[in-house]
């Protein structure tokens, strides 16, 4: 079983498309975050079709973090079903080029430290 958290359902009457996105644990978040987008990004374990480009908004919360962090992010990466090597399903959601995500991608590279640069695998590459 994977550490990568699933995307849980938006809850009761919050906005359609709202993807709450919860790490309890570091592992999970270096699994799951994409450095390579220039402004950041994370993976989400999805089922849902999405295309290159959709708007996606998650409800991002962090471990050891009790605020939840909104992010109006866009589809940049798809792991297709079946994808090869065992690959979970899901997209990867590019972070908008604005302060507040900068700080958010900042948080989470802090909380990272020296192993954003480890050669352990990822969701994505």
């Amino acid at each position: 079983m994977s550490d990568i958290p699933a995307a849980a359902p938006a809850p009761q009457g919050a906005r359609p498309g709202v993807i709450q996105l919860v790490f309890k644990e570091k592992g999970a978040l270096y699994a799951a975050y994409m450095p390579m987008f220039t402004d950041g990004g994370l993976f989400v374990p999805t089922n849902r079709e999405y295309r290159l480009g959709d708007d996606i908004y998650l409800l991002l919360s962090m471990p050891d973090d009790p605020q939840r962090y909104p992010v109006a992010g866009k589809v940049a990466w798809i792991t297709p079903a079946n994808a090869s090597g065992g690959r979970t399903q899901g997209v990867g959601v590019r972070f908008p080029s604005d302060e507040k995500t900068r700080l958010i991608k900042l948080k989470i590279e802090e909380m990272l430290g020296t192993s954003i640069s480890s050669s352990k695998p990822t969701q994505t590459i």
